[in-house]
């Protein structure tokens, strides 16, 4: 497999999640229970003492199946990674999604979540701004790419393998 092909794999990825994070927060779709469902309880709870609550729990449909989609898609950027890393085996495909898919958490976790999050206004829920410190936890988001994030990475990662095996 290609080291190299998997570093520039990797700064694509950041690229293309980074732009897809900055469209999916652009006026009124952050207000999507999706959206939401994203944001520190505690954001949460003083947005919806000013407006409709919706469910935003794992458990909401619009919450399921836009998770659903995310691992598709998720899946489908990964399985082309793999390919073009020269995975041939359940494992190598595995490893290089996972991989990824690691890596993907942490730039998640450590610049768009602690920095871009946390200091850009159009990240901050209508009726929030004032929760400064809020927007600021990083021990939230932190265990949110520990459990469910890894977690979740692995069903891309063996979705990945699985197709690497049915196509070398």
């Amino acid at each position: 497999m290609s080291v190299s092909a998997i570093l520039i794999e990797m700064v694509v990825f950041a690229v293309l999640f980074t732009a897809a994070d900055l469209a999916a927060y652009r006026g009124d779709k952050k207000y999507t229970p999706a959206g939401i469902h994203n944001y520190p309880p505690d954001i949460q709870e003083e947005y919806f003492k000013t407006h409709e609550r919706v469910d935003v729990s794992y458990k909401s449909k619009n919450v399921v199946l836009t998770k659903s989609l995310g691992i598709l898609l998720f899946a489908a950027i990964l399985f082309g990674c793999a390919l073009l890393a020269g995975a041939t085996t359940f494992w190598q495909g595995f490893a290089v999604a996972f991989g990824l898919m690691v890596w993907i958490g942490l730039y998640d976790t450590c610049f768009i979540d602690w920095v871009l999050f946390a200091n850009l206004s159009m990240f901050r829920l209508e009726g929030t701004e004032h929760m400064d410190e809020a927007y600021h936890q990083k021990w939230f988001h932190l265990k949110g790419m520990l459990f469910p994030g890894l977690v979740f990475a692995l069903i891309p990662a063996a979705l990945v393998g699985f197709l690497v095996t049915l196509v070398r």
